[in-house]
């Protein structure tokens, strides 16, 4: 590509998807098939986007701020096996080897990590562009005019990359509504509650019609206050009264999801925090530390031989490095 263009990995969420869609496969009596799916997914991705700078980003052990927010957070994830662990340190390992940078912060995810990188250096690529590679669709609220989200292919699965339209295209919302539709719908994966009674439907209604979540619960507030204004009935009797009131005056939200909304406002607003991805990490981090140098083919290639990965051999990337002399940061 002629652009600048900066490619950031989700070094777990591309782990995690090699470990389930590779085929099983042993060397020395130890499973290495996400370690062959990291390397080939990386190797593509240098070939299809040519990319001038290149990071990977991963998650470190320990809780994050999430769990400090929500004790419960990604609390029903069920554990890969710890064969999945073990592949772990060569995949750092490889990825020193290539000469890429690998980040991380304790008590942060690499989602966090990615969304500071990819604001952070926006205004430096000129006329470039970010493509974050994952399979995590909760990075789709980073994408702008400027940064793509790209989901490798894995099996029969195709790669598609979303920019802005594309994630119109496919969940009728804009990228920064992302976040507030798992505010309402919440997200079992993460175990991020939203609203109870709240779906997927229901959420995207409703963004249409306010925008985001402070939109919906102002507009709640001022029907709140019109309708609420007999306490002297009983807390049976002042629910109908409510919705009674709410379609004479013809409201924009039916009342059992006004019911439901008013009742889980503090769980809504917890989720979309947790499903907020950060974009202000503070680390320390230059562009130029992550341009694409030319690599130590040598040592790359023993990386490989060792797990006899001899196809991925004939894909590596061609380095023009000259005497073992790596090219200057600056």
């Amino acid at each position: 590509m002629a652009k600048n263009t900066f490619v950031l990995i989700d070094g777990n969420a591309i782990l995690h998807r090699s470990y389930h869609a590779m085929p099983r496969f042993m060397v020395d009596g130890k499973l290495v098939n996400a370690i062959y799916g990291f390397v080939s997914t990386l190797f593509s991705t240098i070939e299809r986007f040519e990319p001038k700078y290149l990071a990977v980003a991963f998650d470190v052990k320990g809780p994050t701020f999430r769990d400090e927010i929500f004790k419960e957070y990604k609390a029903k994830r069920v554990k890969p096996d710890q064969e999945f662990y073990d592949q772990i340190p060569a995949v750092w390992e490889f990825v020193r080897v290539m000469d890429i940078p690998l980040l991380s912060k304790e008590g942060f995810e690499a989602d966090d990590i990615i969304g500071t990188l990819a604001k952070k250096v926006n205004g430096d690529l000129g006329e470039g562009e970010v493509i974050i590679l994952t399979g995590d669709q909760d990075t789709l609220q980073l994408v702008d005019n400027r940064t793509k989200v790209a989901m490798p292919a894995m099996g029969k699965t195709q790669e598609t990359v979303y920019d802005e339209s594309a994630v119109v295209g496919k969940f009728g919302l804009k990228p920064d509504q992302i976040i507030d539709y798992k505010a309402l719908s919440g997200d079992s994966s993460d175990n991020i509650p939203g609203v109870k009674g709240v779906g997927g439907k229901t959420a995207v209604e409703l963004l249409k019609e306010f925008g985001n979540l402070e939109g919906i619960y102002e507009y709640l507030d001022s029907i709140k206050s019109k309708i609420e204004n007999d306490t002297a009935v009983s807390s049976r009797a002042s629910q109908s009264i409510q919705q009674k009131r709410l379609e004479d005056e013809g409201s924009k939200i039916k009342p059992r999801t006004a019911k439901l909304l008013l009742e889980g406002k503090e769980a809504a607003f917890m989720s979309k925090e947790l499903a907020t991805i950060k974009t202000d990490v503070e680390f320390d981090f230059k562009l130029s530390e992550a341009k694409l140098h030319d690599f130590d083919e040598q040592k790359v290639e023993q990386f490989l031989e060792k797990f006899n990965f001899r196809s991925l051999i004939r894909r590596m990337p061609t380095s023009h490095r000259v005497n073992g002399q790596q090219e200057s940061l600056f």
